[in-house]
């Protein structure tokens, strides 16, 4: 009779505040309760704006109990369907979506795993992240500057980001060692957590004598795990290698295949964990393969800094006359994201 009353009395004052303005609540574990307007809910964290406060409220998701919610989203689950609508709690641990179809779909809460105002402004859509790293040494002026880049969008159906990666090092008496990584990667969301997948990127790096590569790629993905806590998943496709190396005139093409995974661990506290790692067998140079691999440790710290761990591989069994067939760098860097 008391959680029918307690759930009674959270609903009432939900009708209230809508019948002022357009608001979301909020029911913690604990009891306490909160009224503003939910902006997002991704890796587990749920962002939240009130009226008073100057920033947003962020809150873990395992703690909130109960939500409320009038705000229009773009709303994902655990097995990859995606709506657009309205949600509120059933009391239970269940919620209940409400498509702007009429539609009604009841779900478990920990099956909801992304959650977008859509009526979002373009600037809320956006996520970036900029880490530089800097060191000098006195014996032959020693100096090493990096720098990792990266900014994102979101829409309903579709994301896209663009990635920016620098290592030099300059001292006395030696060759400039120089290392430079890029890409543009277009996902489009379809049913079942499958994407279709096209991809831009670039790479030049001294150890490989590599002037450049450049790499289109196009395949299609699938998120085999997606929850609140981690995400697991595989692609492949065809991919289009272009390259041109320093101990060369002319430049090399091939036609290669691809297969790659990733996961993703963004539930250990304050750390996250990514490792992404992808296999180029070629269809046109015999007995050729390529690998990449890389795996990224980030600690956030308060105002959304970070410091970053990041180790990086690049793999050839056919490198060009002189050059290694192995490139790796290891960065340890200081951040800061915009993660609306």
């Amino acid at each position: 009779m008391k959680s029918t009353i307690y759930q009674f009395t959270i609903f009432m004052l939900f009708i209230a505040t809508h019948s002022l303005a357009q608001t979301d609540s909020l029911v913690f574990s604990n009891g306490n309760s909160m009224v503003g307007e939910i902006k997002s809910m991704d890796r587990g964290v749920l962002t939240i704006e009130t009226d008073y406060s100057d920033s947003d409220f962020k809150i873990e998701w395992s703690g909130i109990k109960e939500l409320y919610a009038n705000t229009n989203f773009l709303i994902s689950l655990a097995d990859g369907s995606r709506y657009n609508g309205r949600f509120r709690s059933t009391g239970d641990g269940k919620l209940i979506l409400v498509t702007n179809w009429g539609e009604e779909v009841e779900t478990e809460k920990y099956n909801l795993v992304y959650l977008k105002a859509v009526d979002s402004d373009f600037w809320s859509k956006l996520y970036a992240s900029l880490d530089l790293g800097f060191s000098y040494t006195k014996s032959n002026n020693l100096r090493q500057l990096s720098a990792r880049s990266n900014l994102g969008y979101i829409a309903e159906r579709w994301s896209t980001d663009i990635s920016f990666n620098s290592v030099n090092s300059t001292q006395d008496d030696v060759d400039p060692i120089r290392r430079t990584d890029g890409g543009l990667t277009y996902r489009y969301f379809l049913p079942k957590d499958w994407y279709f997948l096209a991809n831009v990127s670039f790479l030049s790096n001294t150890e490989q004598k590599l002037d450049l590569r450049t790499n289109g790629k196009i395949g299609l993905g699938k998120y085999i795990l997606h929850t609140n806590k981690s995400y697991f998943g595989f692609q492949a496709g065809a991919s289009f290698n272009n390259e041109k190396f320093t101990t060369e005139e002319s430049s090399h093409q091939s036609l290669e295949a691809f297969v790659g995974s990733e996961l993703n661990l963004f539930d250990i506290g304050d750390l996250s964990l990514l490792t992404a790692g992808n296999v180029y067998p070629s269809v046109t140079d015999g007995g050729r393969w390529r690998a990449d691999f890389k795996i990224d440790t980030k600690y956030d710290l308060p105002l959304d800094f970070y410091i970053k761990l990041g180790y990086s591989i690049n793999y050839d069994n056919q490198p060009v006359e002189g050059a290694s067939a192995t490139d790796y760098v290891f960065q340890t860097s200081f951040g800061w994201e915009l993660d609306n």
